[in-house]
């Protein structure tokens, strides 16, 4: 009854923020979340769901942002496949299990601006890692989630473009029967499926990916701004 439950929660916040709000509420959903409140200059990311998932803030990303709602992270716009690799552009949170799906419903949601067109926001494990991976992008402006596991890949894309200089809140939703992409409380793209078990050893990475080298595999550094990102499991 209570894996009902949390998957009916679930699906309801894919289709509203109201509904993301209650599916917070319940006491384990929340593996993780970061408002990134900081302070201009701070080191790390602090992770307020009780979990202590806390991230190391590279020294290029910048904190302190004005958001309107509070503060937030900016990151400057790098040229893409353009070496060196720039570490420092990203915020990196230690592996966990909380922070794998698994074989759970899963949930990754963000607040965004941006008025361009590229970049990883927030990704675990890369395209061929042992144990899956799971990623949110922005190419060409169109919000993008991946959840790739032991019985295949899902991999929805916005129909339209949100790059426009607005905040957007964008949530990618994998549940046992399928995937959801919804922005600002609508859904914007779904499909069926059972992406299988996702489970590796690698961080959270927020900002890109943490192995590359912007020659044989590039960076994706995402050009923008963060106000929050939230992880939740059922």
């Amino acid at each position: 009854m209570r894996t009902a439950l949390l998957t009916c929660l679930f699906l309801v916040a894919a289709g509203s923020e109201a509904g993301a709000a209650t599916a917070a509420s319940a006491d384990d959903v929340r593996m993780a979340v970061w408002t990134m409140d900081e302070s201009p200059g701070s080191a790390w990311m602090t992770d307020v769901s009780g979990h202590g998932h806390h991230g190391q803030i590279g020294p290029e990303v910048g904190t302190g942002l004005s958001t309107g709602y509070g503060r937030g992270y900016r990151f400057d716009r790098l040229e893409p496949d353009t070496p060196p690799a720039r570490p420092g552009h990203l915020v990196v949170v230690a592996d966990h299990s909380d922070l794998d799906p698994g074989d759970r419903s899963f949930a990754v949601t963000v607040r965004l601006r941006t008025t361009h067109k590229f970049g990883n926001i927030v990704q675990k494990g890369q395209a061929t890692v042992a144990g899956g991976s799971w990623k949110m992008q922005i190419p060409n402006g169109r919000p993008t989630c991946t959840y790739r596991g032991g019985r295949g890949t899902i991999e929805l894309i916005s129909p339209y473009r949100i790059n426009d200089g607005d905040w957007h809140v964008v949530r990618c939703v994998r549940l046992r029967d399928g995937v959801v992409l919804a922005i600002d409380g609508l859904r914007a793209a779904s499909r069926e499926g059972w992406t299988g078990t996702i489970r590796n050893d690698w961080p959270v990475t927020v900002g890109g990916k943490i192995d590359c080298d912007q020659v044989d595999v590039g960076c994706d550094y995402y050009a923008g701004d963060l106000d929050w990102v939230k992880v939740e499991a059922a």
